[in-house]
């Protein structure tokens, strides 16, 4: 048996047939939203280059996406704009995320597999730590998300080009930080991150 289809295959030994796999991506930033990414794969499926996204180059992710949605029997891809994310928190955000997922993927999942997410009562699920890694499903839910949530970064660049999204994909890096510092608190800035309310705070005091 291959190693990241463990819990799969566990799921499929207590009689399950639809298991769907979960990860977001976009914790951590002080700007843009947070995606989720949602895959089932039919039983059995194996793609040994599928891994967790932070351990593929871009170009690798890039492929691995077309290749997921290709073969996934179903999948699905939510994006949690920065006011949900300010007004839950990323924590809650991240598991309203990935349950709203579970209810508009095209086939309704019987088991679910989470990156170290607890899903509560809604589904028959297990929380892995570091998923993203050991399970296969959990691996390319990742990567739909990862590279979903590069592109809409990468995009809001060329509408804010002076914040270096393209770069740091709007993780709280110095060259942002100094940026944000610099040119103001933009409406893709989550006003719930410390950075963003300094800034929001400095701009107040000069307002009086």
């Amino acid at each position: 048996m291959c190693k990241r289809l463990e819990y799969e295959q566990s799921a499929y030994a207590l009689g399950k047939k639809y298991v769907i796999g979960l990860d977001e991506a976009g914790r951590g930033p002080m700007a843009g939203p947070l995606v989720v990414g949602a895959v089932i794969f039919e039983k059995g499926y194996y793609n040994d280059m599928i891994n967790d996204s932070k351990q593929l180059s871009e170009k690798k992710r890039d492929i691995l996406y077309d290749i997921i949605i290709r073969d996934a029997l179903a999948y699905q891809i939510e994006i949690i704009d920065v006011e949900e994310v300010d007004r839950l928190n990323v924590y809650q955000a991240s598991k309203k995320g990935m349950l709203d997922a579970i209810k508009h993927i095209s086939i309704h999942p019987d088991y679910a597999l989470s990156d170290a997410m607890p899903l509560g009562d809604a589904i028959e699920h297990q929380a892995i730590v570091k998923g993203d890694s050991l399970s296969l499903s959990i691996g390319a839910a990742s990567i739909l998300a990862k590279v979903t949530r590069d592109r809409i970064m990468k995009e809001y660049d060329l509408i804010y080009p002076e914040y270096g999204f393209a770069k740091h994909k709007g993780y709280p890096t110095k060259q942002h930080k100094e940026a944000l510092k610099t040119y103001g608190v933009t409406p893709i800035h989550r006003r719930s991150f410390q950075p963003v309310i300094d800034v929001l705070n400095e701009q107040l005091v000069l307002e009086l």
